[in-house]
């Protein structure tokens, strides 16, 4: 761990929280953060569409997902306005154009804590739910549903309204 610092390792899972002088939030699960469920595009609407999704909705991003479930990544209405705004992107190309494809996912039972050291860095972590699904064959696998998209305000607001008195 010389090389690496424990926020990182704890971020990527490499470790378990060991902060020694925890908050009092530190260890409670993500999924009680009571999150809204999750505004998604699909991967063929236009960066034009999506811009007016957000806004309609109130929503500053959304992830794109594909029909299949797989998470795409991230649309965010700065970086659509940026892309199109400097000629990288046009109104009507799908916002696969200009998705974050680098993004944190979290689950629902990880702790407040791991999303704190990602929250960090990262303006969002996509907040996954694991389910196992079976096809036709009678064969499993596992697959990884969006739960929701939270914030650093999103914690903040949870911290805030729950402050141990």
């Amino acid at each position: 761990s010389k090389f690496l610092n424990d926020k990182w390792m704890i971020k990527n899972g490499f470790l378990n929280d060991v902060q020694e002088h925890k908050p009092w939030w530190w260890s409670i699960k993500v999924q009680k953060l009571n999150l809204s469920a999750p505004l998604i595009l699909l991967p063929e609407v236009s960066c034009q569409k999506a811009i007016e999704i957000l806004q309609e909705k109130g929503y500053d991003q959304a992830p794109v997902v594909a029909e299949s479930g797989l998470i795409l990544g991230m649309v965010t209405l700065s970086n659509t306005l940026t892309s199109v705004l400097a000629g990288n992107a046009q109104f009507s190309d799908p916002v696969t154009k200009v998705i974050y494809d680098q993004f944190s996912k979290i689950g629902l039972e990880d702790s407040l804590g791991k999303l704190s050291c990602i929250l960090e860095n990262d303006h969002f972590a996509i907040v996954v739910h694991e389910q196992m699904q079976f096809n036709g064959n009678g064969s499993s696998f596992m697959k990884q549903m969006v739960f929701g998209v939270v914030t650093a305000m999103d914690l903040l607001t949870f911290v805030s309204r729950n402050e141990k008195k």
